[in-house]
């Protein structure tokens, strides 16, 4: 995709009154798109965060930059807020995002009975809607998406091309889903009886809450009973899998290939890195920070900064890596120490014993 450009340009002073703050230099300063420090382009916004970016913006011809401070070594307006990347992105959310038109309901779309459909919809050809499906306003839903029977899907949610949601599961307000994620496939859940793995049903469903984000090859796996659930606000990368009876809390960040066993509890504000693991029926307090690659398999409390296999608390996680980057000097020495020791005892056999020697005794005076 190339860079995002606009066919009529916006000036400064239009910018200054969707993210505030102060405008240093000419308020009709012309703008035509958008790029990052790293990209000159002198007819595009730019953003500078900290003092080490704006070092690096010193020889970038840009049109106008988002500053987190005034930078008078920059010949190039700008404006001052808090949060130069939080403004940036809504720039790039108010001027560059084209919202399109309603494309209604395609010919080629398989509905089931009792289907509602709310205002302005796109349903791209090849959507199968189940029997009871509702969708509220707005909602768009590309070639391929599966909605099994009685699942509701709230206002404003796009699905991307190939998402399923099975049967009984719920979607709400401003959702997104993309490219081949599955809500509410069955549980892994079975009972071993004569070396025969018999299966448990997975009578329960899914909810996920408003402003969710699913990426790409999400699994969410429906309850055994009761619900899955995935609170408003959370985002979770590509490849997460989230397992039977979960619930994630509020504003969650879970990043590719989290794995998370079925009935664990994470509570709000929670970040999890890259391929981490979590065991089931554990709970995880809010604003807990679990590092990448982490095995956790015992509960963690609120405000904690875990890391490693098992996890632990961040600090000796940190100890524990560094001594393992010291395992082959450890080694060698724990030879050397082995090969003295032996020396030693060597040494000490083939010297000569001395005989015992006459306990004296000292005669006692009459």
């Amino acid at each position: 995709m190339s860079a995002p450009q606009l066919p009529t340009p916006i000036t400064l002073a239009q910018i200054h009154q969707v993210v505030g703050g102060t405008i240093h230099g000419n308020d009709q300063t012309q703008i035509f798109g958008l790029t990052s420090v790293g990209h000159a382009n002198p007819h595009a916004l730019s953003f500078v965060t900290n003092d080490k970016m704006a070092k690096a913006a010193a020889d970038l011809t840009v049109a106008a930059l988002l500053v987190h401070r005034h930078q008078p070594d920059l010949p190039v307006p700008q404006i001052v807020v808090d949060n130069p990347m939080l403004a940036f992105a809504h720039v790039a959310q108010k001027f560059f995002v084209q919202t399109p038109a309603p494309r209604g309901v395609a010919e080629h779309v398989t509905q089931g009975s009792d289907v509602r459909i709310g205002a302005d919809p796109s349903i791209w050809p090849f959507v199968t809607l189940g029997d009871r499906v509702t969708l509220g306003d707005r909602v768009t839903l590309y070639p391929g998406v599966f909605l099994g029977s009685d699942v509701s899907i709230g206002d404003d949610c796009t699905l991307y091309p190939n998402v399923v949601v099975r049967e009984g599961c719920s979607l709400g307000a401003r959702v997104i889903v993309h490219s081949g994620t599955v809500i509410g496939a069955d549980g892994f859940g079975y009972v071993q009886h004569h070396g025969r793995h018999h299966k448990i049903p997975q009578l329960g469903g899914v909810s996920i809450e408003d402003d969710v984000e699913l990426g790409a090859n999400v699994t969410i796996d429906r309850a055994t009973f009761g619900r899955t659930v995935v609170k408003q606000g959370t985002k979770v990368d590509n490849l997460v899998q989230i397992a039977h009876n979960v619930t994630v809390g509020e504003h969650c960040i879970l990043v590719a290939q989290v794995g998370i066993a079925g009935s664990t509890t994470i509570g709000r504000h929670v970040m999890i890195g890259g391929q981490a693991g979590l065991s089931d029926h554990l709970t995880i307090g809010d604003q807990v920070l679990i590092a990448a690659k982490s095995g956790v398999n015992r509960s963690v409390e609120s405000n904690q900064i875990v890391g490693g296999i098992p996890a632990m608390p961040r600090e000796k996680a940190l100890k524990i890596q560094g001594a393992i980057f010291q395992l082959p000097e450890l080694k060698q020495l724990v030879r050397a120490l082995e090969e003295r020791v032996v020396t030693l005892e060597a040494r000490v056999q083939k010297s000569p014993k001395r005989p015992p020697q006459p306990i004296r005794t000292r005669s006692k005076k009459r």
